[in-house]
């Protein structure tokens, strides 16, 4: 746990620094510098598996628990304005957000499938990477009672956190 807490704390350190361009801060915030932290330790620990090792239930409890806690708190803080949003766009706006998030996700599993020739456990979890949800690998991997999916999910995870804090930044700065 001292090696996930060092990586947490590099992580957040690295990612508090701040850049200004054109008198815009940016940085990759503490969450992207954790982001950024995890895979440079994760691939520490596959190059030298003899230091940071996680025990298993240690590790259930983060992906489980802290996960659960997490989108338990996503929703309440959500909540009230999704309402307000709602009431003042109505159902063009839900309908448009719902049309954003699900063709994206027919689009990847059309193209792993046809495309890319994928297995489709793998297809599944290159989507709910590139969607950054992880509770939708945890759902797979319990479904299949497997960690394949996590082999597609891993990359198109870190790239979609990576666009999503880059894009961030670049629609911040369009906007001044």
């Amino acid at each position: 746990m001292a090696f996930v807490g060092l990586g947490i704390v590099l992580g957040g350190l690295f990612g508090a620094l701040t850049l200004k361009i054109s008198g815009v801060p940016i940085s990759l915030s503490t969450s992207g510098g954790a982001l950024i932290s995890g895979l440079i330790f994760g691939w520490l620990r596959g190059q030298h598996p003899t230091f940071g090792r996680i025990p298993e239930p240690a590790l259930w409890v983060m992906n489980n628990v802290g996960l659960n806690i997490f989108i338990a708190v996503v929703g309440i803080t959500a909540g009230p304005s999704f309402i307000v949003g709602f009431q003042e766009a109505g159902w063009g706006l839900f309908i448009a957000g719902a049309a954003a998030t699900t063709l994206p996700l027919i689009l990847a599993l059309l193209l792993g499938r046809y495309v890319f020739k994928f297995h489709p456990v793998i297809t599944l979890g290159c989507a709910a990477g590139a969607r950054t949800t992880t509770a939708a690998l945890g759902a797979l991997q319990d479904a299949v009672k497997s960690k394949t999916p996590a082999l597609g999910y891993t990359v198109t995870y870190a790239v979609g956190n990576t666009l999503l804090i880059i894009w961030g930044v670049v629609v911040i700065l369009m906007m001044s």
